[in-house]
């Protein structure tokens, strides 16, 4: 999400730094933050490997089954997803 901060959708402002060292977020940046995740989730993209279109939101799941053919020796190699 460092293009909210490119973006200055997420300024310094939204940041408390309290004497404890803990860094706070407000809660206007927390919603521009969760909204823009949610966001970014729902976007399609075609996946490398298995050729076939699906939300950002499902690479989790569709990288462990990935990992879970490869541990039981269905496909050679455990191919990895990288986000450009």
């Amino acid at each position: 999400m460092l293009n909210l901060v490119n973006l200055r959708q997420v300024v310094k402002k939204d940041f408390e730094i309290r004497e404890s060292g803990e860094v706070r977020m407000s809660d206007d940046a927390r919603k521009t933050v969760l909204s823009a995740y949610q966001k970014k989730k729902q976007e399609e993209i075609t996946h490398p490997f298995l050729a076939e279109k699906m939300t950002i939101g499902l690479l989790p799941h569709v990288q462990a089954q990935l990992l879970a053919r490869y541990i039981r020796g269905d496909i050679a190699e455990y191919p990895p997803f990288y986000m450009k």
